[in-house]
């Protein structure tokens, strides 16, 4: 019988505005995007913060909603090991601006970044497919819509 993945995840708030998911439902949100061993930090920032970090690493001048920092290969069968970083001011805007509610797009996020950790990645256009599908799967199997239909 195989053993289920096991996370690892440590929660930080460096910013925590009054409408933050609880650590719980982070935690919980990550596990269900869980396909490998996985020791990672969850982040939360404010602005200018996720700014810095998008300009220090991907070179962009703005803060972005999520950024995952993987840090190599599952070795020698232990776990995947990385950062995930969500920018509290961007997610809220975003939020907003999409129509979503702020839960399920702090959930949606949460997952998106879990899958990019474990290699998923939306650069090519059979990528974001595949990504996208295993994304919507998560987020309606956690009882939120699919994040990528309209309404």
């Amino acid at each position: 019988m195989k053993q289920l993945n096991k996370l690892a995840l440590t929660i930080q708030f460096a910013t925590k505005p009054a409408n933050l998911p609880s650590r719980a439902e982070f935690r919980h949100w990550a596990k269900a995007a869980l396909l490998h061993d996985v020791e990672a930090t969850l982040r939360v920032v404010d602005e200018a913060e996720g700014m810095q970090l998008n300009q220090d690493y991907r070179d962009k001048p703005a803060a972005t909603n999520v950024l995952t920092f993987a840090y190599g290969a599952e070795l020698d069968d232990g776990p995947l090991c990385g950062d995930i970083v969500l920018c509290a001011a961007v997610v809220e805007r975003e939020a907003v601006e999409q129509e979503k509610t702020l839960l399920a797009h702090y959930a949606h996020l949460t997952v998106h970044g879990m899958l990019h950790l474990q290699g998923y990645d939306h650069v090519a256009e059979n990528e974001a497919i595949a990504m996208e599908a295993i994304e919507s799967f998560i987020m309606m199997r956690l009882g939120f819509p699919d994040p990528y239909q309209d309404g």
